[in-house]
């Protein structure tokens, strides 16, 4: 492994400047494979060095907050968005960002690959709708395409706990979900009335709800419920996980952000506090790169509006708003 010259001079001058030392500067310089001009103009340039370090470490302390924030680490993409939602934001390089953490030994969280299989197959039934969303999941605009599935959550002694969730395709916001200690089909059924509750004014008769083939939402009761609702269903080709994959990388990486705090946990009603708090950050605070770098919630009301919620910033020229946005800006 090469030595960096910076490297080289700073052991040139410590050796240098012993008491003892009796070595030649040229023979150092030479030995190390180095000029002594170079030497002269590191020395020279210490106060520049001194200055660029000091700026380094107040840039770090930056990285590190919005690293921790809501406790919860993240990776380069996601601290530069956090860095940006500061007041006032700071806009800081993605590569210094990247620079500063493997200077300072500062690492990403990685997505772990998941070790558990996805839930029982669907059982056999004559009860599957057609694949409406054929993976168009954000050709449609928001509330068009809902995904939603169930994941279940491994805790303390041997506890187990089951969370359905329904997502909006195109803003990637969790529109409802539930925690039930059962796999019954209830939970589902209430997932759906939370999401009526909450957004009937948003969806349409044109929403799909999009699921994979599983027993519940292959249940008279579900098809019913939506029916009822007056929502479309949309089914994933059997054991096609691409078919529904925003929801599946959802999943993803909400265990790997949950994970340390989950095994601390020991009661259903822990678990559910954990949730409530990831789902508040999730939605309010965990910015996406490729959502204009804002949150869900923010993505959501700058697609309506047209407006970027970050002052002094502007959007990424490929952000889309509404025709409705466009049409009262002009």
């Amino acid at each position: 492994m090469s030595i960096p010259a910076n490297a080289k001079y700073a052991i040139i001058r410590e050796m240098t400047m012993r008491d003892n030392n009796r070595l030649n500067l040229s023979w150092l310089c030479e030995t190390a494979c180095v000029s002594r001009s170079g030497y002269y103009s590191y020395l020279q340039n210490e106060a520049k060095r001194q200055e660029r370090e000091e700026t380094d470490r107040k840039d770090f302390l930056l990285i590190v907050e919005a690293y921790q924030f809501r406790g919860y680490d993240k990776g380069a993409k996601g601290i530069k968005m956090r860095l940006l939602h500061l007041d006032p934001p700071v806009n800081m390089n993605l590569k210094k960002i990247r620079r500063l953490m493997k200077k300072y030994r500062l690492l990403c969280p990685i997505r772990k690959a998941n070790p558990y299989r996805r839930m029982a197959k669907a059982l056999k039934t004559s009860n599957v709708a057609p694949n409406l969303v054929e993976r168009q999941f954000e050709a449609h605009g928001p509330r068009m395409v809902l995904l939603t599935d169930i994941t279940y959550i491994l805790y303390k002694d041997s506890g187990k706990c089951y969370l359905s969730t329904i997502l909006d395709a195109f803003t990637k916001q969790v529109l409802a979900w539930v925690l039930s200690d059962s796999l019954e089909v209830d939970f589902v059924l209430e997932t759906v009335e939370i999401l009526v509750r909450d957004h009937g004014k948003e969806i349409t008769s044109s929403t799909m709800c999009h699921s994979d083939q599983g027993c519940h939402y292959t249940s008279y009761k579900y098809i019913e419920l939506l029916k009822d609702k007056d929502l479309r269903q949309s089914m994933s080709r059997k054991a096609n996980c691409w078919d529904n994959a925003p929801q599946e990388s959802f999943f993803g990486h909400m265990k790997d952000e949950i994970d340390a705090k989950i095994k601390e946990c020991s009661t259903f009603d822990e678990i559910k506090a954990v949730i409530t708090d990831w789902m508040g950050y999730y939605n309010k605070d965990r910015y996406i790169w490729d959502l204009a770098r804002l949150s869900p919630d923010e993505y959501y009301k700058y697609y309506m509006t047209g407006i970027y919620p970050i002052p002094g910033v502007k959007p990424p020229k490929d952000a889309p708003v509404s025709p409705n946005a466009v049409a009262q800006q002009t």
